[in-house]
């Protein structure tokens, strides 16, 4: 079903009200490139920094900072490190990082990608013009500062994190890559089980609209996506992998760059399971760390200069794969996890390791559920959600028995007699009819204490079309992976619904889907879990 029109203009509106505060927070510069330098030159005055122009493919303009270390004399080379800006934020994004590096001996450059403030060219989703402005910024920093040609770095948030993972596949000058709430498979984090994420695809365009000049491209494909024009689906898909770090992982591996990639576990734009399973497929040096929070909130103190863990790993990786030093990163357990119930990290030697169990929970029975009303079941707000699990602990939540049977299926595990650590990807089978052939489910697994109230602890959506109508057929669904601890007499809920403000739906109007368990292959959801 193809969201209205008012639900876009809602959709977007909320979002952009919430880009405006993040750039407020992030301190947005100015219209006047001269107003921006005052602020910047008067907060830095202490640092060697310098704002610069760098000429980027097809003579783009981008608007850049530099720092080098204090005491730079010519004669010495330093390590390098590149940092692209994130999605929709001003070229002063990363002077609080890029101070503290400098200072700890390397040169950095953070630079406005294309198409952003007052950078030149159009915004073009890190297609190969970025990649090509990426290795523009390395080769003027090689020419313009005491920069090491063999100690070459790239990282940054969001954006920055996509555009540094695909330069690694492209320049081999590149030894190490700190990628921080990024994506390495665009069509697997916004259109994941073949469904529009809306509020993360509304967010990104109203971002590029206020802050930068979309392309025309990037307008057409937004428009398609966002209006559910499936006959452009084929270009939309053509166009989302050939901005994804995993089209090129064969290039990326050839390379050798040393590969760290940081995430959040409710990540709304960038969900975890497409890095984690990008992480088990590298095959340079690596290292996977998921934290609670929401997408770059994890990082966000960092920004300000604050302390903050993801950023300390960070230079922690730089300093090891750029200047050798013996602080053993490289020895640690590659994978690292923070719970969101308790804050404590926990060591793993890969993704695969992560659960040391599954315990499924029958969905059984038969369930007749209308489409088009939401029973109550949902996964929240981008970012807000997220973020009150984060500082805390209250994910969204739903009474489970009001919880309208007409318009959801609920199966429940027993109560559980001691804590269940949830950890990796749970994964739903189940068999599913319809009476339309289109159609949208969102699977959501809860936490259920004593009174019947659900804590999220993860969910997932999944969209089929040309469907036979009345005909059976499996669906296997993965939901989005979480760190979580249920309570001992606490059970598991699972719920499945059919629309949720996250997403954009494709249920004809008066359709019904049943679930069902057919003896020959029982419908289950399988729980990853820690004992």
């Amino acid at each position: 079903m193809t969201p209205s029109r008012t639900t876009l203009r809602a959709a977007i509106g909320t979002v952009s009200a919430a880009v405006l505060a993040t750039a407020v927070l992030a301190g947005a510069p100015a219209a006047t490139g001269a107003e921006t330098r005052t602020g910047l030159t008067a907060a830095a005055t202490s640092s060697a920094v310098k704002f610069v122009d760098i000429t980027g493919d097809g003579g783009v303009t981008l608007k850049a900072n530099v720092f080098t270390p204090v005491g730079a004399d010519g004669l010495r080379r330093f390590p390098l490190i590149v940092l692209p800006t994130s999605w929709a934020m001003p070229q002063i994004e990363y002077v609080a990082q890029a101070k503290k590096l400098a200072d700890a001996g390397y040169v950095v450059v953070g630079y406005n990608v294309r198409g952003f403030w007052q950078s030149g060219g159009k915004i073009e989703t890190a297609g190969p013009q970025d990649i090509a402005d990426a290795s523009k910024v390395i080769d003027w920093a090689l020419a313009h500062t005491p920069a090491d040609p063999q100690k070459v770095g790239m990282g940054g948030v969001s954006y920055g994190a996509g555009i540094s993972l695909l330069a690694s596949a492209q320049d081999r000058r590149i030894k190490a890559v700190t990628a921080l709430s990024g994506w390495a498979d665009l069509i697997g984090s916004i259109y994941s089980g073949r469904t529009q994420h809306l509020q993360a695809g509304a967010m990104l365009g109203a971002a590029g609209a206020l802050t930068g000049r979309p392309s025309a491209e990037l307008q057409g494909v937004l428009q398609d996506f966002l209006g559910s024009n499936l006959a452009k689906e084929k270009d939309m898909i053509a166009w989302g992998r050939k901005r994804s770090p995993a089209t090129y992982l064969d290039r990326i591996n050839a390379n050798g760059a040393a590969i760290m990639l940081g995430n959040a576990w409710g990540d709304s734009l960038f969900p975890p399971n497409q890095y984690a399973d990008f992480f088990e497929k590298l095959r340079g040096p690596k290292r996977l760390e998921f934290r609670p929070g929401d997408h770059a909130t994890a990082e966000a103190t960092g920004l300000f200069g604050l302390p903050n863990d993801t950023w300390t790993s960070a230079e922690r990786w730089f300093d090891h794969y750029l200047k050798g030093a013996g602080n053993g990163v490289d020895r640690e357990s590659p994978v690292q996890l923070k719970s969101r119930s308790t804050g404590a990290y926990e060591g793993y030697k890969s993704w695969r390791d992560v659960p040391s169990a599954h315990r499924r929970i029958a969905l059984g029975g038969t369930h007749k559920t209308a489409t088009n009303l939401d029973s109550g079941a949902d996964g929240g707000l981008i970012f807000l959600s997220s973020m009150l699990d984060q500082f805390l602990k209250a994910p969204p939540m739903a009474s489970i028995p009001l919880l309208p049977r007409s318009l959801a299926a609920v199966w429940q595990s027993d109560r559980y007699p001691t804590q269940q650590r949830v950890r990796g990807t749970a994964r739903l089978h189940t068999t599913l009819t319809s009476t339309a052939e289109s159609g949208t489910a969102i699977a959501y697994l809860y936490d259920v204490g004593p009174l019947g109230v659900g804590k999220l602890v993860t969910h997932a959506p999944i969209t089929f079309h040309d469907k036979t109508p009345n005909r059976p057929f499996g669906v296997d669904l993965d939901l989005f992976s979480t760190a979580y601890d249920v309570p001992a007499g606490h059970r598991l809920a699972v719920v499945v619904d059919t629309v949720d403000p996250l997403y954009i739906e494709h249920n004809p109007r008066g359709a019904t889907l049943t679930f069902s368990s057919p003896d020959a292959d029982p419908s289950y959801l399988s729980v990853p879990v820690r004992d």
